[in-house]
């Protein structure tokens, strides 16, 4: 297809489901196209929400990072796994407790769902993105999964990226928990469906009229294949065209970023 096809495509859609890390921004610093992608967004009144996997920060800090970076973006745009997470476990076990392993966003919103901190008997391990992570962390969560606490990853995803390179993210981190207890974590963002279907009930659009735009063939691309929605895949974050054909499946429109969107194609 034409590139000037693929963005008239793209630029047609109602709503737009946006990943953040390497497609918005790698760490600290903003990408290429950003901040004239969010304003064509305002401009045209598309409906949009940065649907992040990442479970660290909450939705004000969120704010306040793309707030730093030049970009002012109402707190009804943003969806995180760690609320996806807290949503899951208020609907299987209402008020329950959890012993949480990870930063800001995923202790409040564990919390304002209802649930207690709990390091003796809690009914889920949870786990995000974690700067105190350590071995006596990592023990007390096995201890605690092989005495009965169900294990719940707020993301499947194995790295993300940073300014210099890539951190490793929720799965690997993880890891370690389910090889020592032979329990298989349940991970709630991206691919999950769970997600999809938030971040279109946020819009209130229908998944046709929609797409999703991500860098990563293994959350961002197969979450929007199996909820039937189109998707972009930009090469300004993880995956790279090589890696497009380790998979079974293709997006719909490959693009460099997001900047492309809003050049001037004639």
């Amino acid at each position: 297809m034409a590139k000037k096809s693929i963005i008239d495509n793209i630029r047609n859609k109602s709503g737009f489901i946006c990943d953040m890390d390497g497609v918005i921004y790698h760490g600290n610093k903003i990408l290429d196209g950003v901040k004239e992608f969010v304003s064509w967004l305002k401009d045209e009144n598309k409906k949009f929400v940065f649907l992040t996997n990442s479970s660290e920060r909450t939705i004000k800090e969120l704010q306040g990072k793309l707030s730093r970076m030049g970009l002012d973006v109402g707190p009804e745009h943003f969806y995180t796994s760690a609320l996806a997470t807290a949503s899951f476990l208020q609907s299987q076990k209402p008020n329950g407790s959890a012993y949480i392993i990870g930063e800001a966003g995923l202790i409040n919103a564990v919390y304002n769902a209802g649930y207690t901190s709990n390091n003796i008997d809690p009914d889920y391990v949870v786990m995000g993105e974690a700067r105190s992570y350590s071995y006596e962390v990592i023990e007390k969560a096995v201890n605690l999964v092989n005495a009965g606490a169900r294990l719940v990853g707020t993301n499947p995803d194995v790295s993300g990226p940073i300014e210099n390179g890539i951190a490793p993210a929720t799965k690997a981190l993880i890891s370690p928990i389910e090889l020592a207890t032979g329990k298989q974590a349940y991970f709630i963002g991206k691919p999950n469906p769970l997600m999809m279907r938030i971040a279109l009930k946020k819009l209130g659009v229908q998944r046709e009229e929609t797409i999703i735009i991500g860098d990563r063939m293994d959350t961002d691309i197969v979450a929007g294949i199996e909820a039937e929605i189109d998707t972009c895949l930009v090469l300004s974050g993880i995956s790279t065209k090589n890696t497009v054909n380790e998979f079974a499946y293709r997006p719909h429109y490959v693009l460099q970023g997001v900047n492309e969107i809003v050049k001037d194609y004639k």
